[in-house]
């Protein structure tokens, strides 16, 4: 290993997928830097704009069921460090033993406010709170709990190498995740082996194209 800092990430970085991705963000620095500034400047902005929208909302999800506003869950972020993500409250708070940590087809946990809120990604609007914090990116690859984690190959990991986003080409093009996983016997297993290989290769392909302008790009084909 030729870099002083990759040699110090964590040891499951430590594989040649990884110093190759590594070395392609090392050499987009600047482009990765006013990523960043971006992030940071939009959210700030976006904060001001929406606040009384997400105050509306908020109002909504506290109303129509028992449970706080605010979904938290630990997530897994750049090299591998775990947060606290925030989404809206979609679910009821009563969790049925044995319940996945995936949402698939028309899933009954989903509360009548929450339906509507999945629909347009509204639920995803606290996620600024995570941008501001430098948890998170607007465009990246969505961030997964410890648990998928467990299940990544060497390849996978060099998606740990960016912070996460609310937004990115794999969710783009997975958009209707649910649905897929509500036609399979086993999600847990069909999201495993078959849908995450495909997302955490849709989210490497993002990685030498890494400047704010693609960013802005896929931000306008998230909406669209």
């Amino acid at each position: 290993m030729s870099d002083k800092h990759f040699k110090t990430l964590p040891q499951e970085f430590q594989n040649e997928e990884c110093e190759k991705y590594y070395s392609i963000i090392k050499s987009r620095y600047f482009a990765y830097i006013l990523k960043r500034i971006f992030d940071y400047l939009v959210g700030l902005i976006l904060l001001i704009l929406l606040i009384i929208p997400i105050a509306v909302i908020a109002i909504i999800v506290k109303c129509g069921s028992k449970g706080p506003v605010m979904f938290r869950q630990v997530r897994v972020g750049k090299y591998g460090k775990t947060f606290e993500i925030f989404k809206f409250r979609t679910m009821i708070t009563e969790q049925p033993k044995g319940a996945t940590q995936i949402t698939v087809g028309d899933d009954p946990r989903i509360t009548k406010a929450g339906k509507v809120l999945r629909k347009y990604r509204l639920d995803e609007l606290p996620q600024i709170f995570n941008i501001i914090k430098g948890d998170m990116s607007f465009v990246g690859t969505r961030p997964e709990v410890p648990k998928y984690v467990e299940h990544y190959a060497d390849y996978m990991m060099a998606t740990l190498l960016l912070e996460p986003g609310i937004t990115g080409v794999a969710s783009i093009e997975f958009k209707d995740e649910s649905e897929l996983l509500g036609a399979s016997n086993n999600p847990e297993k069909t999201y495993i082996e078959d849908i995450l290989p495909k997302k955490m290769s849709l989210s490497l392909s993002y990685i030498p194209k890494l400047s704010p302008i693609y960013d802005i790009k896929l931000m306008i084909n998230t909406v669209i």
